[in-house]
């Protein structure tokens, strides 16, 4: 199978999970352009670049793209862009043009534009630095009072959702024309009011079909690239809890766990009827943030593993594994073969899309590489549990030698418990702490 994707930008989440996944299955041709042409932080991507590498790939069955990244150049300069309704427009359609000669099917998404409800600014506009919390605000209540937010800065952040959200409508059109096989209108870090709700709605009114998350989309529409049906059996660790709202989301956590499976070409079913178990770790009350000081009560039971194929959703806290979870976890064989996949990366949406579709490739898999499964594995528990629920907590900027130093006693532990030997190596992608790249030799 050949399957073409474009990420939405330059981050290990996007760029290289879609590859670690992928090699899962040697069966898999899998088409990535170079990472020097995608967007960063501060860095759009190289457009015409991309168009160059989409006109350039071979016969394709499957084609994987995140439309931000040529209207805009990333999924950041989709809210930071000054360019006109038009002049995004006039390159969209060139992107039709093209998508229409590669004959193959088309999965397709394009975020609807979030709105953070703080007052950093590093992925937003210069003015969210001091009114970013007042908008959110304004936009929560239903733009209803405005208060002293100036009136420049808030018709230039209206006109801005406004012209994102007609580019939204223009692919609704064209989904309706047949170009696409699957197009999904993303809700980036949603709450449950706002705008972006609203215009979330009305796409569904017209006829779109709408997700809460971002950056694990593209890997849900591999998943569903991929044929076969999955059958999966969702197990809440918290049963009586599972109702409950995620951070940065706006349906329950079973919604999103069954909204997950579905758009991953799979089926919720009974648990004898099922391919594997979906061990969700959810969280009682409030879904904790470790690196937010948000606590939350952690796992407190036992956790033996099933003697069927599972996989692990550990979402009591956002951002990173739950200690006490893995603690319990830890006390099982995970090197056997019905382990399909742990995930604990940023929000619930992230960890349940990219875990699924880990899962997907191997059980479906044509020519399974049983090493890039562990190199997977090895990824999420370094990145998931070593560095964002315990390093991450220690640094205060990056720093290189003091991240392989807290690293290396967790290294010891998955080498142990995935019965593999671990080479890698460690970077600071976008010179942050909230991602780091595990790396490997």
């Amino acid at each position: 199978m050949r399957v073409a994707f474009l990420p939405i930008d330059n981050r290990p989440v996007c760029y290289t999970l879609p590859k670690l996944i992928a090699q899962i299955d040697e069966g898999i041709e899998f088409f990535v352009p170079d990472r020097n042409l995608l967007g960063g932080l501060t860095k759009n991507a190289d457009i015409e670049g991309l168009f160059d590498w989409i006109c350039n790939l071979p016969e394709l069955d499957a084609f994987v793209l995140s439309l931000d990244t040529i209207a805009y150049g990333g999924l950041i300069p989709s809210r930071r862009c000054p360019e006109s309704f038009e002049q995004i427009k006039q390159r969209v359609e060139k992107l039709k043009k093209v998508l229409k000669d590669k004959k193959c099917k088309i999965y397709a998404f394009s975020s609807i534009m979030r709105i953070s409800n703080n007052n950093f600014n590093i992925e937003e506009k210069e003015y969210w630095a001091k009114w970013g919390e007042k908008i959110f605000k304004y936009s929560y209540d239903g733009g209803v009072d405005s208060g002293d937010i100036p009136q420049d800065i808030l018709d230039d952040y209206i006109q801005t959702r406004k012209r994102n959200f007609e580019i939204n409508k223009l692919y609704l059109k064209w989904q309706k024309e047949g170009l696409f096989e699957t197009l999904i209108f993303s809700k980036d870090d949603c709450a449950q009011f706002g705008f972006n709700v609203e215009e979330a709605r009305e796409l569904e009114a017209l006829g779109g079909f709408t997700k809460t998350g971002a950056d694990e989309i593209p890997l849900s529409l591999l998943s569903r690239a991929i044929e076969g049906e999955i059958k999966i059996c969702p197990i809440f660790l918290e049963p009586d809890c599972k109702h409950l709202v995620s951070k940065y989301e706006d349906v329950s956590i079973e919604d999103s766990v069954c909204g997950q499976i579905e758009l991953a070409g799979g089926r919720v079913v009974e648990e004898q009827d099922a391919d594997f178990l979906l061990f969700v770790n959810n969280f009682r009350d409030l879904q904790g943030e470790i690196v937010m000081g948000v606590d939350t009560e952690p796992f407190y039971n036992n956790f033996v593993v099933p003697d069927k194929p599972y996989m692990v959703a550990d979402v009591r806290f956002a951002n990173g594994a739950d200690n006490c979870f893995i603690k319990e976890f830890f006390k099982n064989n995970l090197s056997d073969e019905n382990f399909y996949g742990y995930s604990a990366w940023n929000t619930s949406a992230n960890t349940l899309g990219s875990l699924i579709c880990g899962a997907k490739v191997k059980l479906l898999a044509k020519k399974y590489n049983k090493d890039a499964f562990k190199r997977l594995q090895v990824t999420r528990f370094l990145d998931d549990w070593a560095y964002q629920a315990n390093v991450r907590q220690t640094l205060k900027v990056p720093d290189m030698s003091a991240l392989i130093a807290g690293m290396k006693s967790f290294e010891n532990v998955v080498a142990e418990k995935l019965n593999t030997e671990i080479y890698v190596t460690y970077s600071f992608p976008w010179e942050r702490l909230f991602e780091v790249e595990v790396e490997f030799n």
